[in-house]
């Protein structure tokens, strides 16, 4: 499946979540994505680098996934 994702540039750690999220507009809608993971919790702030990888997933997780609300949990 073919999604239009645009990212926004507001990647941050969400304490209540116990992830690193961005918001995000997938085929016009507004969404937070979540990631999920150990080792990334224990970063304090993410890269360009990560950050582009961290997109990757999501990408791929849209390939895959339907949006079914206003956010999306991905474990990675």
């Amino acid at each position: 499946m073919n999604q239009a994702i645009l990212f926004n540039d507001d990647l941050s750690f969400n304490i209540k979540e116990d992830a690193w999220c961005v918001t995000a507009q997938v085929s016009g809608q507004k969404v937070t994505i979540y990631f999920h993971s150990k080792a990334l919790n224990k970063l304090s702030i993410i890269d360009n680098c990560t950050q582009y990888d961290l997109e990757e997933f999501a990408e791929l997780w849209l390939e895959k996934n339907e949006v079914d609300g206003d956010s999306i949990n991905i474990s990675i």
